[in-house]
């Protein structure tokens, strides 16, 4: 039986034994966007206060955090309008997938977002400033050394496009 060290609005620390871990508050869960439109990802780049520094990742956000019973499908296509200014026609449901399962219970839906549109400049909402990068499949690796380079985080979630396991 775990126990409640700390809890705040979307997170709590508990302890199970030895363990410590963060796990997630209530329903809330997340979604992570594989958006891909004539051979380019479209992905973001954001500050991370964990990190202390800007994150290169794929459009991702919370299902549930503002409207309860919200689907992953119109989560993600809420956030991926929201942080990239696009539109997808079909998203599609890849599974649940754990981020760090020895340290917190958080996972996220992984989905693919097809027949995307331009429809806005992204950005993220007044919290968030989110830069938007549209980069050819081909590309990501040197654009991924690049960033780091710059002293960019990379999010391990990038792996799936540098792998190419699910292009």
């Amino acid at each position: 039986m775990s126990k409640t060290v700390w809890a705040g609005k979307f997170l709590t620390v508990q302890t199970e034994g030895t363990w410590e871990f963060a796990a997630r508050q209530g329903e809330i869960a997340a979604a992570v966007i594989v958006a891909i439109d004539d051979g380019d990802v479209i992905l973001v780049e954001q500050f991370r206060v964990p990190l202390g520094r800007a994150c290169l990742e794929l459009p991702a956000g919370l299902v549930g955090d503002e409207t309860a019973g919200e689907s992953v499908a119109v989560a993600a296509g809420r956030e991926l309008e929201e942080e990239t200014g696009y539109r997808a026609d079909a998203i599609e449901n890849l599974g649940v997938f754990y981020s760090s399962p020895g340290m917190t219970s958080e996972c996220f839906t992984l989905v693919r977002a097809t027949g995307l549109s331009k429809v806005g400049d992204g950005g993220g909402d007044g919290d968030e400033n989110i830069t938007v990068h549209r980069v050819a499949l081909a590309d990501v690796p040197g654009f991924v050394a690049e960033k780091r380079a710059a002293g960019v985080a990379i999010d391990t979630k990038m792996l799936l496009i540098l792998a190419g396991s699910i292009l």
